[in-house]
């Protein structure tokens, strides 16, 4: 593997390259085919396949990547992208400058969508989003994201989930860049304590707090865990960051890296998200091969690395002291508290852990800053929160919305209601250690954030909603 010495100005003119070619390449038509877990398992692999396929046979070539040259005016751009969210109409396609989506799409629709869409700028009716006899050919139109504000979702389906550069084009590693040149690493922590950004894994602990704790401690070896484990039932969100936008889950980690005096990480992802683990495993190499992970990264005297761990599926070691236990090679166990994980986590030195959505949004709050972020959900809990939307619902998916956003609005508005228009009985959130909401008015129009919840006995948890309808025993 090649290795790009990458130093501050090399990635400033890296980065405009990145976006220059991004801007080319949005200039002519391309497909983005949704290569997220549901979709590849409805069969999104085959329509990629096929339509390749179908270009061959019109020798019109197919790249894959931003295109730095004039030739991609005479191509056609396919990206494979994370998790669109709109699950329940999976496969799904987009095409760009269009603008159009396709919704259940199949491997023998390709040679149509080719032909009439991508050649012939015509939109196949049949092909796109129906509700109440209105047509919807383009995502920002369908009722599904109106009330969404996708932040830590918003490339999931709008990118190459495997391509840095398209990444850096979008901002990706400049919030790194910021903290690593322009930050001390108790500026970093105030950052993140000024944001109020609550850990989006359980609870809802502060992160700020928890980071600078960990900076405090005094030792010479210290941890960035990031638990992708995710065994709530009905939870996908954290999946879908680490397969659709994993560079967003490293950069995170590499600031808290860089804010506690650490340089060494781990993410723990649970086996049987293999698409998540190969699509990690590939950043890591392609932030490796870039020089913004190892030794001296960027000229500095800061190192990182990062590790991936599987877990065998036990959901205890979604618990921060038995996923720790599990990465040394040891039982999954969570152990009496405290000390705490800051003072005592993994291999017994201080350890920073927190969940993929939180460290997903890191770079954005460094980069945006703390006012933007605190202009988004609630006093006590802003910013968004992605949740996994299952059950009996019309729509389900993945979401992201405001906290305080209300839970009629997920269910009726996002949701689109009950399936077969039966009555609506409850929402159990949180997973196990959560809470059911019933269908009284007190708890439709109760705001989804950690404390309105709690004080119902319910909790977000990671974010997995499922919704129960009137035949639910």
């Amino acid at each position: 593997m090649r290795q790009v010495k990458m130093t501050r100005d090399s990635f400033h003119v890296f980065q405009a390259n990145a976006r220059n070619a991004l801007k080319q390449s949005e200039q002519v038509p391309s497909i983005l085919i949704c290569a997220g877990t549901g979709c590849i398992a409805g069969g999104a692999m085959k329509i990629y396949d096929n339509l390749k396929t179908e270009c061959e046979k019109r020798g019109l070539p197919v790249y894959v990547g931003l295109k730095h040259d004039t030739d991609a005016e005479k191509s056609l751009h396919v990206k494979m992208s994370g998790c669109h969210g709109f699950c329940e109409m999976g496969p799904l396609v987009h095409i760009e400058p269009m603008g159009v989506m396709y919704i259940h799409v199949k491997p023998e629709d390709c040679h149509e969508i080719l032909e009439k869409t991508v050649l012939g700028g015509e939109i196949i009716d049949r092909l796109v989003y129906h509700l109440d006899g209105v047509a919807y050919p383009r995502q920002e139109d369908i009722p599904f994201y109106k009330k969404q504000h996708r932040v830590v979702l918003e490339n999931c389906g709008s990118s190459d989930a495997e391509d840095i550069e398209e990444y850096i084009a979008k901002g990706g590693y400049a919030g790194f860049e910021k903290a690593l040149f322009e930050m001390t690493d108790e500026e970093i922590c105030r950052s993140i304590i000024d944001s109020g950004l609550r850990g989006r894994g359980g609870g809802g602990f502060p992160a700020g707090q928890k980071w600078d704790g960990a900076r405090k401690q005094k030792s010479e070896k210290k941890y960035i865990v990031c638990n992708g484990d995710e065994g709530d039932p009905g939870a996908f969100m954290d999946r879908s960051i680490m397969e659709g936008n994993p560079h967003s889950v490293l950069e995170g980690m590499m600031i808290a890296g860089r804010a506690v005096g650490s340089d060494e990480g781990y993410i723990y992802v649970r086996a049987e998200y293999p698409l998540a683990v190969s699509r990690l495993k590939a950043a890591i190499a392609k932030a490796e091969e870039y020089g913004l992970l190892g030794d001296h990264v960027m000229g500095t005297d800061f190192s990182f690395r990062i590790h991936v761990n599987m877990g065998a599926g036990a959901f205890v070691c979604g618990e921060g002291s038995a996923l720790t236990a599990s990465i040394e090679g040891n039982r999954g166990m969570p152990r009496v508290k405290p000390p705490r994980t800051i003072e005592h986590g993994l291999w017994a030195e201080p350890t920073v852990l927190n969940n993929v959505e939180t460290f997903a949004n890191v770079p954005l709050i460094i980069r945006k800053g703390v006012d933007w972020y605190r202009s988004i959900g609630t006093k006590t809990s802003p910013g968004t929160k992605a949740f996994a939307l299952t059950g009996n619902v019309v729509n389900t998916g993945l979401i992201e919305v405001p906290m305080g956003t209300t839970i009629r609005e997920v269910v009726f508005d996002i949701g689109g209601g009950i399936r077969g228009g039966k009555k609506f009985k409850a929402v159990q959130i949180g997973g196990p250690s959560g809470g059911a909401t019933t269908a009284s008015r007190e708890h439709l129009d109760l705001p989804l954030d950690f404390d309105s919840l709690k004080s119902i006995g319910a909790m977000i948890g990671s974010g997995g909603m499922v919704v129960m309808d009137e035949d639910t025993c």
